[in-house]
């Protein structure tokens, strides 16, 4: 089934007014108490807790996402819910992370938001919404429309060679064995494109991370491969990638290939790694820094980096 330009709008319309109302609820418990419930899925600290607000988000996401999966025959996938793998087989499916960024919210730092993405079933996003409740504002993006923040459309800057190269990445990272290689091949890239030196910082929420470089495009946001069940989940990710796709930045994986957004054998983006960046030429040097130490690790008898 392909989706009409008029179809598209009408459910972007429908993400936008989820994503507010969840972002009003997120708000709303900003400052209130926090009941923390333990999960069972997942490795990363984030991944250990959920909490009540979660719950709430996805419930009015739901509310007024629902009645879509029957007018346009869509599957529904969400972070809160079991996968019922109809995002297999249906023409298209909401993907929905109620809250992106849960420990940042505990913290009461910035980084958290909601992120909703339609992704049409051979992986490519439509519909990209993403509502952050800190800032109040709504990004958003359909498939060869552009992408906006409120109202605004969205053109990434130049890289500012008076700024450093910035690598905005997970926590977890810092026990990464490449870490220290990663760190110096960042150095040899900022040198290469002529910018101030460079760092790397590890605040939380992989949605903000993304959305952060769509204004600051010296920041890049990427994770290398690693098996088990870890990395980061297409709720993660999807939305995100719509935003890039139609701003012209890039989101692929590690390798520069199209993310796998509808992966049949698994929820987790970790077996390619992932990239976003501003401009293609600051993600052709990530993906060659990528190859480098992939190709050494195997040299000394290593393998894919394990969770």
């Amino acid at each position: 089934m392909n989706f009409s330009d008029h179809q598209l709008q009408g459910l972007m319309r429908h993400a936008m007014d989820a994503a507010r109302a969840a972002g009003r609820i997120i708000a709303d418990h900003r400052r209130s108490g926090i009941q923390v419930d333990q999960k069972e899925r997942g490795a990363s600290v984030a991944s250990q807790v959920v909490i009540e607000v979660d719950h709430k988000a996805q419930a009015a996401i739901l509310e007024v996402l629902e009645p879509t999966l029957i007018e346009h025959d869509l599957a529904l996938l969400t972070e809160e819910s079991p996968d019922d793998e109809q995002r297999l087989v249906k023409p298209a499916f909401w993907c929905i992370d109620p809250m992106d960024g849960t420990l940042a919210f505990i913290n009461d730092t910035p980084g958290y938001a909601v992120s909703i993405a339609l992704v049409a079933q051979n992986g490519s996003p439509l519909i990209g919404a993403i509502y952050d409740p800190v800032d109040n504002c709504l990004f958003h993006a359909i498939r060869n429309r552009g992408a906006y923040k409120d109202d605004a459309l969205i053109e990434i800057p130049p890289l500012d060679p008076e700024q450093p190269l910035v690598l905005r990445t997970d926590s977890s990272f810092q026990d990464h064995p490449w870490v220290e290689q990663t760190r110096k091949g960042l150095d040899c890239i900022a040198q290469e494109l002529g910018l101030n030196g460079a760092d790397i910082q590890f605040p939380v929420g992989a949605v903000m991370n993304a959305c952060g470089i769509l204004e600051s495009p010296n920041t890049c946001y990427f994770k290398y491969p690693r098996t088990g069940n870890s990395g980061g989940s297409l709720w993660d990710y999807a939305a995100s990638a719509c935003l890039f796709s139609e701003a012209g930045g890039v989101a692929s994986d590690i390798q520069g290939n199209p993310m796998d957004l509808n992966r049949p054998d698994s929820t987790f983006m970790n077996h390619r790694g992932l990239l976003f960046a501003g401009h293609q030429v600051l993600a052709e040097r990530i993906i060659t820094l990528n190859r480098a130490l992939a190709d050494t690790d195997k040299q000394g008898g290593g393998s894919t980096v394990s969770t």
